[in-house]
């Protein structure tokens, strides 16, 4: 997929843990986890929107689009 998630920057940059950023957001770990890893193939932009209040950021730092090589 050419959309990379760049949470585990973010979390890093602001001393957070996925754990209490989950606990904030009213998410499960588990599905942190899914939009940490590049697995979700969605994300609700009420979650979005939870996840850039709780880390002060826009939800360009934490998505980047990647031109995929053509074979």
């Amino acid at each position: 997929m050419a959309i990379v998630v760049q949470l585990d920057r973010m979390l890093a940059l602001r001393k957070m843990t996925s754990l209490e950023l989950a606990e904030r957001v009213g998410i499960t770990q588990a599905n942190l986890s899914i939009l940490k890893t590049g697995k979700a193939r969605a994300v609700r932009l009420s979650t979005l929107d939870a996840i850039c209040r709780e880390l002060k950021c826009q939800p360009g730092d934490l998505l980047a689009y990647v031109e995929e090589e053509t074979l």
